[in-house]
């Protein structure tokens, strides 16, 4: 099977089977999509949509945050990973995008890295959810399931390359939604430790499912 088939193939079976895929973030603009972005480093979706609900009250918009001070915001992040770093970055994300961008989201990649919190993955994040730009976020479910299936080299060892593989390999239309399919399928059926093979509709052309099988003899 070619690169080209392999690509097709996987592009194919998520179309019909995840039409419409979408982040498990909760969020209504892009200020609370970035401020989820940032919390979800290193924390589930889940943990950090039982968090925010209580920030956007209390800070509603970027201006509000922009003048938290830390030991008001820190209590209502404290249960998330790392919420030292996080409370400072989210409040200083909010004062730059005050100072710098007159309080507009900037929709770049290299403008949003320079938010603080902000790195090339949640950058990636924000520009393809929001504006579906081709934009592909790399974390560690899409650079598992993209080398597990073979969609690029086992080789590459950076999110970085793996990134530039992938939009390489797929229409530039379609890069925000396989986004999500790669973080969806990993986070669901092509697990880290225990992946599903046996539930999974993309065994044909996978080389880790058919590595298993050569194992198993």
């Amino acid at each position: 099977m070619t690169k080209k088939e392999r690509y097709q193939f996987v592009i194919d079976y998520f179309q019909e089977h995840m039409p419409n895929p979408e982040t498990e973030l909760v969020y209504d603009n892009p200020y609370q999509l970035l401020v989820a972005v940032i919390l979800s480093a290193q924390c589930t979706d889940k943990r950090v949509n039982m968090t925010t609900p209580f920030i956007f009250e209390k800070y509603p918009d970027l201006f509000s945050l922009s003048h938290a001070t830390f030991d008001e915001l820190f209590p209502l992040i404290k249960s998330i990973s790392y919420p030292n770093n996080k409370t400072r970055h989210l409040i200083g994300m909010a004062q730059k995008v005050m100072q710098d961008y007159n309080g507009a989201i900037p929709m770049t990649v290299n403008e949003l890295i320079t938010l603080p919190g902000v790195g090339r993955k949640t950058a990636n994040v924000i520009t393809s959810v929001v504006e579906q730009q081709p934009n592909m976020a790399v974390d560690t479910h899409v650079f598992r399931v993209s080398k597990r299936l073979g969609l690029v080299p086992q080789k590459l060892n950076t999110p970085l390359a793996v990134e530039k593989e992938l939009i390489k390999n797929i229409p530039a239309e379609l890069i925000h939604k396989a986004h999500h399919w790669l973080i969806l399928h990993g986070r669901y059926t092509c697990l880290a430790r225990n992946p599903k093979c046996r539930e999974c509709g993309l065994q044909q052309i996978c080389i880790y499912f058919h590595r298993l099988l050569k194992q198993q003899g």
